[in-house]
């Protein structure tokens, strides 16, 4: 029997090659990010390698000036209607390889491996009625037209009632399967935001999808995108994938940094295990290349401190979007704070306290001692002195305080958590009770 939880025990983490490389990332590429990780993330639980958009089509990028999507391509599809790697960016698929030679590499220095895929089928196999693999039915008798991204030209959704559209989905998933894929990226699905009446209306695509995963045989983490996710379908979203994004696209932009207080706020009931509301990638280190302007992320260090405060004590999936190989100290120590990544594997129960424009506060606890987790966020624009009672977070007793940012004890308390924090900054401290 198929379970969606039993094998994401803990918020995913890894890379994800969309801030970087946009549609553009090749398997030489892959495998050197896919190094740096195993040398240097791999022991802090970093192990996701995941190939976004566009890996089908040979020709990705080579129009940026004017599409980020080429439009009317006719990206690489087999004969059954299904996205393949081109050649030309991932040559170990050639003589029918696909992903397997590139999936075993990663898999052999200890890693797992992801794509990212659309929603629906090929706008190109339903124009020229390709085959679905295992029926008489060809695409175009499932493609619904009606049915499409706002954003990208490349699919048709699948119309669920129609006989055929099961028998595709489990298509994909059973070579995905053979492939070696550990996770799947599928978007155009969480909010499909052609339709703001409707933004769910790729429901029924979900459960295909969730069926297909159960019918193919391997674990794989199913992610949707993008955001916002709709909060009245918590209940289908947990019941139906691991991770979906609660945002759109996040970019290293602080008025976005800020909104996500509120989206996590909204979303903070819904995480549990194997369920992972997802606050998107971190824009962090160097990005933006395949979009025609790399640049090292327009982040302040405090915004980064705040960022991955927040990601990790409100324990969202942690993508990181950055070229690796580009690492400075500074910024691997951000992602490799053992005591920070922590509160992502071993914490519960995270609940803002408080917040309006200037401040926010974050409070959880430790899934196996008597220790709480206090985050103190900065949202002004200026140093301020932040604080909140013992009392405020409802601990009775004495604690002694930690700063896992610093690695420093400091001292005990039994009734102001106190700290000078700079603009845009954040504290997170461990509370440890004291009988």
């Amino acid at each position: 029997m198929f379970c969606k939880n039993s094998f994401v025990k803990t918020p995913p983490m890894g890379w994800n090659s969309y801030d970087y490389y946009d549609t553009t990332v090749t398997e030489t590429q892959v495998r050197a990010n896919a190094e740096y990780m195993a040398k240097h993330l791999n022991p802090y639980g970093y192990e996701y390698v995941v190939i976004d958009i566009q890996w089908s089509d040979p020709q990705a990028g080579t129009q940026r000036n004017e599409f980020q999507y080429i439009n009317f391509s006719h990206f690489n599809i087999d004969e059954y209607s299904r996205q393949i790697p081109a050649e030309n960016r991932f040559p170990s698929a050639k003589n029918g390889a696909g992903f397997r030679p590139l999936a075993d590499y990663i898999h052999s220095i200890g890693l797992k491996f992801g794509i990212h895929i659309m929603r629906g089928i090929p706008r190109y196999a339903a124009h020229t009625h390709a085959k679905i693999k295992g029926t008489n039915i060809t695409a175009d008798k499932i493609a619904d037209p009606y049915s499409i991204s706002k954003w990208n030209p490349d699919m048709y959704g699948i119309d669920y009632r129609k006989p055929g559209a099961q028998e595709y989905y489990n298509s994909i998933f059973e070579l995905y399967a053979k492939w070696g894929v550990d996770f799947v990226k599928v978007d155009d699905i969480c909010n499909t935001n052609m339709y703001p009446d409707n933004p769910y209306s790729a429901e029924k695509e979900i459960e295909m999808i969730h069926t297909a995963i159960a019918n193919c045989g391997r674990d794989m983490v199913l992610s949707l995108s993008p955001g916002p996710a709709v909060i009245e379908k918590a209940w289908h979203l947990q019941k139906y994938a691991n991770m979906w994004r609660i945002t759109d696209d996040f970019w290293d932009n602080w008025r976005l940094l800020q909104n996500m207080f509120e989206r996590c706020e909204i979303w903070q009931k819904h995480v549990s295990e194997g369920c992972y509301p997802d606050c998107d990638m971190l824009p962090i280190g160097w990005i933006g290349k395949g979009f025609g302007h790399e640049r090292y992320t327009n982040f302040t260090f405090d915004e980064q401190i705040t960022m991955m405060t927040l990601w990790c004590i409100f324990r969202s999936p942690l993508m990181i979007g950055a070229e690796l190989t580009k690492l400075d100290e500074q910024t691997l120590a951000l992602l490799t704070n053992d005591e920070v990544l922590h509160l992502v594997t071993d914490s519960h129960g995270a609940r803002q306290i408080k917040r309006d424009d200037k401040h926010a506060v974050w409070l959880s606890k430790d899934n196996h001692e008597d220790s709480y987790y206090v985050a103190l966020f900065n949202l002004s624009d200026e140093t301020k002195s932040l604080s909140i009672a013992l009392k405020e977070l409802q601990i009775e007793t004495k604690v002694s305080i930690r700063d896992l940012w610093k690695h420093k004890d400091l001292g005990q308390t039994d009734n102001l958590i106190r700290a000078d924090i700079p603009a845009h900054g954040a504290v997170l401290y461990k509370l440890k009770k004291h009988p």
